[in-house]
This record gives structure tokens, sequence and C-alpha cells, in this order.
């Protein structure tokens, strides 16, 4: 059945995330021929509005004001329901991030909507749009369709391939008024204490750190290994406790879910916590003394030895692939 699907994106520091063109592609897959409509919410999002296009929206919609400058969840809910009201989809799509997480069951409860959240695949399979989600810490899967309402869905960053962009594609972008008001809260500074670089959440290569990386400098090999790679630098929650870095890079159940194409843990026992944020790595490298790690039953590829000889060995490797490439 066509759809329109409106699908939003989630713009960072003046650009948009990678996870707005995975969740074109998956609006694309739910439309079923149907139109796929970007909607961009900012203080200035317009001129980003054709790179979604260019990534397979038909067309944008765009909802601009100061007060939108920032993240918040009434700001941004006004916003979404004057587009929603304008445009009467039969489908939503978020990215499965932070601001995701967040604003979906906002909007689910304001449509009296279900919401299938967290999704890793989604595909047409008897007739039926049919979505794919991990549960139980990532030990099994369970499929889900909709049979009535509203299609509405959050993806996790890295499970969806954007659709190849195309830069001769066109489409129109429109605004729309939306009156922001009675705003509880006003953000009036962010403080990151995320690592510079690559956003860990869409890290395509991480290099992860446990408590056997035994220090904070002990966190500058993998800094090496994963600037090398075009990587980011994770941790698990041990190493957090421990000090030895900040929260905002642990992994696990109580910290972010990852996905990225190469995982190489190093010092990382692998807690059952640990392994329900990253066991879905498509190619898993784990580093560590102990033979009997918990970590080895996960790997693919396991290396019995000491991190801070291995890395730096690992890195060295890479430079010269890189001067040879």
């Amino acid at each position: 059945m066509a759809r329109k699907v409106l699908v939003l994106g989630e713009v960072r520091d003046g650009s948009l995330r990678n996870v707005s063109f995975e969740a074109v592609a998956a609006g694309k897959t739910a439309s079923e021929g149907g139109e796929v409509v970007g909607v961009l919410i900012g203080d200035s999002v317009s001129a980003l509005a054709n790179e979604m296009i260019h990534y397979g929206a038909d067309r944008v919609v765009t909802v601009e004001d100061e007060k939108l400058k920032q993240y918040t969840p009434d700001g941004y809910s006004q916003a979404l329901m004057a587009v929603i009201d304008s445009e009467r989809p039969e489908g939503l799509i978020f990215g499965h991030t932070a601001l995701g997480k967040d604003l979906a069951p906002k909007i689910a409860a304001k449509l009296e909507s279900g919401l299938i959240s967290d999704v890793t695949s989604l595909e047409e399979a008897g007739g039926n749009l049919v979505f794919t989600r991990p549960i139980y810490s990532g030990k099994a899967f369970e499929k889900k369709i909709v049979t009535d309402g509203l299609l509405f869905a959050t993806i996790r960053p890295n499970n969806i391939a954007p659709l190849e962009k195309d830069e001769s594609r066109t489409g129109d972008v429109a605004s729309v008024a939306a009156e922001i008001k009675d705003l509880r809260t006003i953000i009036k500074e962010v403080v990151r204490k995320a690592s510079e670089g690559v956003d860990l959440s869409e890290a395509k290569v991480i290099i992860a750190g446990g408590r056997g990386v035994k220090s904070e400098e002990g966190f500058e090999p993998l800094k090496e290994l994963a600037s090398l790679l075009n990587g980011a630098v994770g941790a698990s929650r041990g190493a957090c406790d421990a000090d030895y870095c900040d929260y905002s890079l642990q992994i696990g159940q109580t910290g972010k879910v990852v996905t990225p194409d190469l995982y190489i843990a190093c010092g990382i026992s692998g807690a059952i916590q640990h392994l329900a944020g990253m066991s879905n790595s498509k190619v898993i490298v784990a580093i560590n003394k102990d033979p009997e790690a918990n970590i080895f039953k996960v790997a693919d590829y396991g290396i019995v030895g000491d991190l801070f000889e291995v890395v730096p060995l690992l890195t060295e490797e890479f430079k010269k692939l890189k001067v040879n490439a």
C-alpha cells in the first residue's frame, strides 16, 4: 500500500547526521512506492534540505524558529505536530538516537499511536512490512508488522544503508509555520563532554578499552589507532567507573548501543552488559591477556596478548597499508 512517510532529519553542528539518510532509505521502503517527505526543524535549516533530497527524499518541509536552535522536547513536539497536521502522513521514521528516543514516544502519545523502536531492518514479506528489532539485550530478535493505524518507527544507526547520493535529484522545499510557545525548557548553554572527531553512535570503526587499559593514559594508543582508521574510541562501564575516561564513551546496556563495521575490544572481559551494546557489530576483534575472557565467545577474531604490545603493532601495520595504498 503506497503511503506518505515523514522522515525526521537530525542536525548537529550545522550538518545532517548520517542517520538522517538511513532514515530516508527506511522511509523509501516503508512508503511502498508512495511519497517520502523529509522534515527539518531548527533555527536555520533550509540550506540542508537539498541534501535530504539528494539522498532520496521526494521533498522537504522545514520549521524554522529561533526557539528551535537547540533541541527541547516541547519545542520540537510543537514544530513536528504542526507538520503532521499539515501533511497527514501514514508513516513516521526517526533515528533511534538520543533525540529520537526522547521525542518519538511523546509524538506517539500525542497521536495515540503505536511505536516500533530500535529497528535494525525493514523489509516487505508476504504483503506486509516486517520490522526487525533486538530484544533481551540483543540475545534475540522479534519481527513486528503494523496491521492498523500509523506506521511509526525509530531505526538504529548503522544498520540500514542509505541510498546512493544523487545530486541531480530535485524536489520542493517548503516551510510550515508553527507557533512555538510556553516552552518549559530553555537551553542557555551546551557543554559537551564527548570526544572530538567521529560520532560514536555512527562510527564505522570503534576501538574500545576496558579495565585492562589501566589508566587514562592507557587510552592514548587506542586514540591513535582510532584516528588512523577514522574511527571513534569507546569504553566499557568498568573503564568509566575507574575514571579512565568520560561516561560519554560508555558502550553497553546502560550506555550507547553501537553497530560498527569493525569493533576492536582492548582489555575488555566481556560482561553481558557490555556485550548488549556491541554484540551486533559486523566484525569483532578481541585483544585480551586472558584466553578464557568472555569477550572471545562473541569475537570473530581473537588475539591473546598484552594490548599495550598488540595495539601499537596494529597501528604500525595500518600505517604501512596507508603508505602503500
